[in-house]
């Protein structure tokens, strides 16, 4: 009979593809790095959401928040649903899951046996999963008024040395000044910190014997909180770095370009459990004995963030990108308070006001954004070339114009119903209020676009924004 084998799931927060592994030049990863030289490193795993609660939701259900209903950043399903969690404890398993929750619903009870730092215990005495979030990378590490991550870093990242503002590359969609350098070194910091904070749990499997039964891994929720990367539906929001160990199983520093999404993480993990795979989960297997066929593309979605609204759809596959957006009129850069704490979106804005941005610099800013993107990332990873328009991708659009649209049919996509209406039916509690009660904070000389900005789908239908569906 086959040992049951244990689970070590790690996850960091607000990070992109920028390790050593992945050719970043600037990272200073060195146990990620070599997590990835003992297994396998995924070129091409997905979020299906740019922000952290729809991700995280999403992935512990197996399911796309849009079909579940938990789509709006800081929403609230009604009646939660269960977790993979419970189906592994079903299957025999104890799960420790610390740290970070963030699911847009609040789990069922008994949905985990212990929240606590699992690294400093003795392993549990039958099969497990252990579950940590590493938050030292979260976006409010680049504000102003954070200090950085390795001025007072935990011990096992203690001598780490910094980046240098100066040698950070700076994304063309961002504008290249000693602020927004400070901020991208800062979080090199804390990524290397994190790094550290991996390597000590690594190492706690080795001192418990357990590293030839466990599978390690390493993925983030969506991408890095700088402009156009968190909650935008562009390739540095969704394009994530995914790392699994599995000794004996997966053969050492190998590389898979196959399609993986975070909707597949639950099935994969039931399954290399011998769990029972719920009928409702969207996602597919893409590891163990009885692995789905790879896919085609994978699928990602934005939607109100707190309080700013937006539909986007996004449909992609190994080289192309497509985007819907439902709302074009629209901009990009709503002001959302959250986000606003960071230097960069001060320094932009004030140089958007005073017509200094150039090139690339101004996209962001743009008063409307157009219906549909299409972007060819093997030759634009920054998706910065809109090539719906050109001819010669005539036919590229129309096939992911039909795939997407085969896809939200599938799943039926709640997001053609309004906030309001799904309240009223009973799946989301009323947080609109608490959230509406924003918007009048945001300074009207940094507002692009209507004033006041539409928080709902029924706010932008009745302001002439957005289509009634």
């Amino acid at each position: 009979m086959k040992k049951p084998l244990n689970i070590m799931l790690l996850q960091g927060e607000d990070v992109g593809r920028h390790l050593g592994c992945y050719g970043d030049g600037n990272a200073r990863t060195p146990h990620l790095d070599q997590l990835a030289s003992q297994g396998v490193r995924y070129t091409q795993a997905f979020s299906h959401a740019p922000v952290c609660a729809p991700s995280r939701g999403g992935m512990v259900t197996g399911r796309y928040p849009y079909s579940l209903g938990n789509h709006h950043m800081r929403s609230r399903l009604a009646h939660a649903p269960r977790t993979f969690t419970q189906e592994l404890q079903d299957a025999g398993y104890y799960v420790n899951w610390n740290t970070k929750l963030d699911f847009n619903f609040e789990p069922r009870e008994g949905w985990r046996n212990a929240q606590s730092e699992w690294y400093k215990q003795a392993a549990p005495q039958q099969p497990f999963m252990v579950y940590e979030n590493f938050g030292v990378t979260h976006e409010s590490r680049m504000f102003p008024q954070t200090e950085d991550a390795l001025i007072s870093p935990p011990p096992e990242a203690e001598g780490l040395q910094g980046h240098d503002p100066a040698e950070v590359v700076v994304p063309p969609h961002l504008t290249d000044c000693p602020e927004v350098r400070e901020q991208i070194a800062k979080y090199y910091n804390a990524y290397s910190v994190l790094d550290a904070q991996v390597g000590r749990r690594l190492q706690w499997l080795e001192d418990q014997g357990l590293t030839d039964s466990t599978i390690v891994i390493f993925l983030s929720d969506h991408g890095r909180g700088l402009p156009r990367e968190k909650r935008w539906c562009y390739d540095a929001g969704i394009h994530l770095p995914l790392i699994v160990r599995w000794p004996g199983q997966l053969e050492a520093n190998t590389v898979c370009s196959d399609l993986v999404a975070w909707v597949d993480i639950a099935p994969t993990l039931l399954s290399l459990a011998g769990a029972s795979i719920p009928q409702e989960y969207q996602g597919q297997v893409f590891l163990g004995d009885a692995p789905a066929k790879p896919r085609d593309c994978v699928f990602a979605g934005r939607d109100r963030m707190d309080e700013v609204f937006d539909r986007v759809r996004v449909v992609r596959d190994h080289r192309w990108h497509y985007i819907r957006n439902f709302a074009p009129k629209l901009p990009w850069c709503q002001y959302q308070k959250y986000m606003e704490q960071q230097k960069v979106m001060g320094v932009m804005r004030e140089k958007w006001k005073q017509g200094e941005l150039q090139g690339s610099e101004t996209v962001f800013f743009q008063k409307e954004k157009p219906l549909e993107e299409l972007f060819d990332c093997e030759n634009d990873p920054y998706c910065m070339k809109n090539l719906a328009g050109d001819p010669a991708c005539t036919e590229i659009l129309a096939a992911m114009r039909s795939r997407l649209d085969q896809h939200l049919d599938e799943v039926e996509d709640l997001a053609v119903n309004t906030e309001e209406d799904l309240v009223a039916d009973g799946i989301l509690t009323d947080l609109v209020p608490e959230y509406r009660a924003r918007q009048a904070e945001a300074p009207r000389e940094w507002v692009v676009g209507p004033y006041p900005f539409p928080m709902t789908l029924r706010d932008a239908q009745e302001m002439g924004l957005a289509e009634n569906t």
